[in-house]
């Protein structure tokens, strides 16, 4: 006798079914059967699979950074320091950390919150950068910016009022925030970015999109990508103000992912807690949470999982059972807590690893301007894209005219013009973008996201792909 199922379709958590996460989505998918379809010798066009779909640096050739290794070695195997060829400086850190962990093991759980030694480097850091005073009890590390994001959008999943919650997200936006909002149940309520103004964050857009999120919900949080993902864009000083008055007159908790402001080529940076603290009472006194994470910036070790929320002027009761919470996953990874301390301080001149760490980081720098600058002129200059400047960030996300012939056909297959797009130019090419459906646009536009920064030759590669399939797809379908 077969046994059913104790979990199916109609009893599993409902929310789960409809997370949405494009960057590993679909598209993905097919890209890595082709792969698996190249290694047995099925005959393509195309010699490789270009993986353009998610930002992970190290991947697309990066090298890490000599003295976040070194320091996460030490810390793993100290036995390590007696090596000569290792710096001093390294040696320090590494002690450092170590005498901050319970019988001086990176293996041994920290506190919940993370070591208080990376919390008060974590606090100096934010200090020296806004001018503004941080404590390590505000922060909190987790396994990247991804696992805090949750843990503070949990805290919304409370109806107000008789009414069910809703937090505010950009269009276009990194879909971590749409998936978690589903896992979660609470509402989404979608506000535009203006794509023709430089993705700028327009307050009657803000003021729309509360508007009409109030009549069936109660709206309680504000999330701000700055610099934008996929957008790459960096909010001007006088927009931040009026985003922020704005959630101050609407009493909405503002979420600041600023994730990408160690990728920025050519703009200043104002975090959200400087300009909220310059801009004086009452808006010096609202709560807020804003996020950084090693997978991005100059460090990019997205697989070693790091990142830090500062939470600031929460009620006692509701920081303390978020403290809670957090509590109940133990800790993030210790290994993970090193690399940040490195992130927060890393060498200084006249300190022994500041030569190689100066050389390694202005190379990072170097391609990362020489690339954004490359993607905006290249995609420009395909007949029928735009693409606006990228000010920071490791993407592009050009807007794309697509020929009614290719709506059509996309519709008979049940697919977005975008997506259709998108799959052709990977089973005709081998490049692998994400279509702007997984990340929003505005309706009647079509988009992708492509990362940017693989090796010299293999980007070129990806340019020249893509603007060829581009005219061969205008040829077809015009």
């Amino acid at each position: 006798m077969k046994l059913d199922n104790s979990l199916t379709a109609d009893n599993i958590n409902q929310n789960l079914l409809n997370i949405e996460y494009a960057v590993r989505g679909p598209i993905l998918q097919r890209a890595l059967q082709i792969e698996r379809e190249l290694a047995k010798g099925v005959p393509k066009p195309f010699e490789r699979v270009v993986r353009a779909n998610i930002g992970d640096c190290h991947a697309l050739g990066q090298k890490p950074i000599t003295f976040i290794r070194q320091v996460v070695a030490l810390a793993a195997c100290p036995a390590l320091a007696d090596t000569a060829a290792v710096p001093d400086d390294v040696k320090q850190r590494a002690r450092e950390i170590l005498d901050d962990c319970t019988m001086s093991s990176v293996g041994a759980y920290s506190p919940s919150a993370g070591l208080h030694a990376v919390r008060a480097r974590a606090a100096q850091y934010i200090a020296a950068r806004d001018q503004v005073p941080a404590s390590a009890d505000d922060i909190f590390l987790g396994s990247g910016a991804s696992d805090l994001i949750k843990s503070i959008l949990t805290m919304f999943v409370e109806p107000v009022d008789g009414k069910p919650p809703a937090v505010m997200i950009p269009v276009p936006q990194y879909p971590l925030f749409s998936g978690t909002l589903s896992e979660l149940g609470l509402r989404r309520a979608d506000y535009f970015l203006d794509e023709d103004n430089d993705w700028a964050l327009q307050t009657t857009e803000l003021e729309r999109c509360w508007s009409e999120a109030s009549e069936h919900s109660h709206v309680r949080a504000l999330v701000v990508i700055n610099p934008g993902n996929p957008t790459g864009q960096v909010l001007t000083r006088q927009n931040m103000e009026e985003i922020i008055k704005f959630a101050y007159t609407h009493n909405l908790f503002l979420l600041a992912d600023e994730v990408y402001q160690e990728n920025i080529v050519c703009k200043p940076f104002y975090s959200f807690k400087k300009v909220m603290h310059e801009m004086g009472a009452p808006y010096s006194g609202m709560e807020l949470a804003s996020f950084l994470t090693c997978s991005k910036g100059w460090a990019a070790e997205c697989g070693l999982r790091a990142g830090y929320v500062e939470l600031v002027r929460l009620q006692p009761r509701v920081a303390a059972a978020f403290s809670t919470a957090r509590a109940v996953m133990q800790c993030p990874s210790v290994l993970g807590q090193c690399i940040l301390d490195c992130v927060m301080k890393p060498p200084a001149p006249g300190e022994p690893s500041y030569a190689l760490f100066a050389e390694e980081l202005s190379e990072i720098q170097r391609v990362l301007a020489e690339r954004t600058e490359t993607a905006y002129e290249t995609f420009n200059s395909i007949p029928g894209y735009f693409c606006n400047p990228i000010d920071g960030s490791m993407f592009a996300y050009p807007r794309i005219t697509i020929p009614e012939a290719a709506q059509a056909a996309a519709k008979d297959l049940n697919m977005s013009p975008d997506e259709f797009y998108c799959l052709r130019l990977l089973e005709e090419t081998g490049v692998c973008v994400v279509p702007g459906t997984g990340f929003g646009q505005l309706p009647g536009t079509f988009h992708f996201r492509t990362t940017i920064l693989h090796p010299h030759d293999e980007f070129q590669h990806m340019m020249d792909s893509i603007r060829r399939f581009h005219f061969n797809f205008l040829d077809l379908y015009s």
